[in-house]
C-alpha cells in the first residue's frame, strides 16, 4: 500500500497526529536478530512470539496460609491437623476426615477442595480446626494452569522487555530469548554557534544542549548512538556527515538549521542525498520538524529526522513525533497517544494556525486535575520543560479560559 510518505509537501503545514501517523508507518524495523540471554534482555524487542513453556501454577496451589480441608468434611466437632504441607512439597493425598496445614504457594493435597485462611479459623483445646461461617468449594486455591497453559502464546513479537516481562519468562524457565538487533542511530547538531559543555564560551556562542538531551533519550539498551558532534553550517561538512550516517547507520537525527534561512543548510544537503517525505508542522513549539531519508526513497533508504534548534522544540519533536519512528526500527507497535480531559487553571491568548503543546504541571489539590503553566512557554526555555508533568494541547486559534477543559498528554508516556 503506497502511504504517500515519500511525496514533498508543498508549502502549508502538516497536521500534527497527521505527521505522527506518517512517522509510524515510517519505522519499519531494521533487519536482523540475534539470541541473548534473558538476564541480558532488559530493554530489548522481541523478535518473535513467545510460548509458554509449561502450564502456570505447575499444581493447584494455596493462594495463603492456611487450612485444606474437604468442605463436606466439615462438622461442629472440627477437623484434626494431620498434614503440613510447606511451598516445595510434593502433591499429597489427605486422609478423610482430617485437614492440612497448608503455606502460600503449596500443592493442595489430592481430596481437598477448598483452603481456609489461618485467620478465619478457630482451634481447641485438642488443637482441631474450627470454620466459621460459609466456606465456597475452591476458595483461595490457584488452579493448575489458570495464568497459562503450556503451548499458549506468551509475550507477542515487538514485545520491549520490561523487568514482568522478564521475570514472567523466567517462570517458565526460559533463559534466552531472540531479540531485534540494536538500531544504530547517527546524532549530530549544527550550527557555527555551538560548542561543548565545558568549553570556554565566547560571547554568541552556545552550549550545545540539544545533543546532550537527545543522547539522554535514546539511552536505552536497544539503541547505539552514532554521535557525530556538533557539525558546521557548511555544505561540504554537512554532506559528509550525512554521507557517514548514511553508510554506518539505521536513522540519522540532526538537530538545528532546518528552517528555510539564508544559513539554514540543512534540507538542501538532505536533498543532495535523498528527499524530503514532508517539512513543517503545525505545532508550537516544532513547527519546523522534518522527515527525510538518505537514498532512493524512504521506503528503502535510511529515515532522517531533523529537528528544531531550539530545544524545547527539538523535545516535543521528539516525543511527539521522532520516538514513535525510532520504536518501529526497534521492532516495536508504538502505542497511541495517551490523552484526557484537565482543567485549564489559567487563561492565556491561543496560538494562531498553529496547535500549541503548553507545559504544564498538574495541581490535584482540589482532587480534580487542574492543569497550571510550569514556567515560561519560549522554545528556547528548557527550564518549564523540565519541570512539566506534560502537555496540554490547545487547538489552532483557540484561547484557553480558565476552568474550561482540554486535551493532556502526560510526559511520562514518551520514557526518559
Amino acid at each position: 500500500m503506497n502511504c504517500g510518505c515519500a511525496e514533498v509537501v508543498t508549502p502549508g503545514l502538516i497536521d500534527l497526529f497527521a505527521a505522527r501517523e506518517r512517522m509510524v508507518m515510517a519505522g519499519r524495523p531494521v533487519a536482523g536478530c540475534e539470541r541473548v540471554a534473558l538476564g541480558d534482555g532488559e530493554g530489548r524487542v522481541l523478535a518473535e512470539a513467545v510460548e509458554a513453556a509449561l502450564d502456570l501454577p505447575g499444581v493447584d496451589n494455596s493462594a495463603m496460609d492456611g487450612y485444606a480441608l474437604r468442605v463436606d468434611g466439615l462438622g461442629p466437632e472440627g477437623l484434626p491437623v494431620v498434614q503440613r504441607i510447606p511451598a516445595g512439597a510434593g502433591v499429597l493425598h489427605l486422609p478423610e476426615g482430617g485437614c492440612a496445614r497448608i503455606f502460600t504457594g503449596a500443592p493442595v493435597p489430592l481430596g481437598a477442595d477448598a483452603v481456609v485462611p489461618q485467620e478465619k479459623v478457630r482451634l481447641d483445646a485438642t488443637g482441631r480446626v474450627h470454620v466459621d461461617g460459609e466456606l465456597p468449594r475452591g476458595a483461595n486455591i490457584r488452579r493448575r494452569g489458570e495464568e497459562s497453559r503450556a503451548g499458549t502464546p506468551l509475550l507477542p513479537a515487538g514485545t520491549r522487555l520490561e523487568a514482568a516481562a522478564i521475570a514472567l519468562l523466567a517462570s517458565h524457565g526460559i533463559a534466552e530469548v531472540t531479540v531485534h538487533r540494536r538500531v544504530r542511530v547517527a546524532l549530530f547538531s549544527t550550527g557555527d554557534e555551538l560548542i561543548e559543555p565545558g568549553a570556554t564560551r565566547a560571547p554568541g556562542q552556545v552550549f550545545d544542549s540539544n545533543r546532550a538531551m537527545l543522547k539522554a533519550l535514546m539511552g536505552q539498551p536497544g539503541v547505539e548512538v552514532l554521535d557525530l558532534g556538533v557539525v558546521l553550517d557548511d555544505p561540504l561538512d554537512l554532506h559528509q556527515a550525512l554521507g557517514r550516517a548514511r553508510d554506518e547507520a539505521d536513522l540519522v537525527v540532526c538537530s538545528g538549521g532546518v528552517s528555510v534561512g539564508e544559513e539554514d543548510h540543512v534540507r538542501p544537503a538532505i536533498e543532495r542525498l535523498g528527499g524530503i517525505a514532508f517539512h513543517g508542522v503545525g505545532i508550537k513549539p516544532g513547527k519546523p520538524f522534518a522527515l527525510g531519508y538518505l537514498g532512493d526513497s524512504l521506503a528503502t533508504g535510511i529515515p532522517l529526522i531533523a529537528l528544531p534548534g531550539n530545544p524545547v522544540a527539538s523535545l516535543v519533536g521528539w516525543q511527539f513525533l521522532a520516538l514513535p519512528l525510532l520504536q518501529g526500527r526497534q521492532g516495536m507497535v508504538p502505542a497511541a497517544l495517551e490523552r484526557f480531559a484537565v482543567t485549564a487553571g489559567f487563561s492565556r491568548r491561543g496560538p494562531r494556525g498553529r496547535r500549541e503543546l503548553l507545559r504544564v504541571v498538574i495541581d490535584w489539590q482540589t482532587g480534580e486535575p487542574v492543569a497550571r503553566l510550569a514556567g515560561g512557554q519560549g522554545s528556547h526555555m528548557l527550564s518549564a520543560a523540565s519541570q512539566a508533568h506534560g502537555y496540554l494541547l490547545v487547538d489552532a486559534d483557540t484561547d484557553v479560559e480558565e476552568g474550561h477543559v482540554y486535551g493532556y498528554c502526560p510526559a511520562a508516556q514518551f520514557g526518559r
